[in-house]
């Protein structure tokens, strides 16, 4: 592991250790947790949005999206 410096303003570094105590964890481990869950969103996002303009690109007919249009829907950003 590598060892790096994060400036946090004084409430997140309180709502931080906060959350931490909760989880019975310490600082660092919480705040890897939360980057990889947050790495983890941004790589969903990303495919997502890949298969949306992959999706746009290609034109479907009524009848080949029929079955899946109550089914499909996009999150909002």
């Amino acid at each position: 592991m590598e060892t790096i410096q994060v400036v946090l303003d004084k409430g997140l570094l309180q709502a931080t250790d906060r959350a931490a105590r909760k989880m019975k964890q310490n600082r660092s481990a919480l705040v890897r947790e939360a980057l990889r869950e947050h790495l983890k969103r941004l790589e969903v996002r990303t495919s997502e949005e890949r298969d949306r303009n992959g999706y746009e690109k290609q034109a479907q007919t009524r009848d080949e999206s029929a079955p899946w249009e109550a089914e499909a829907t996009w999150p909002a950003e």
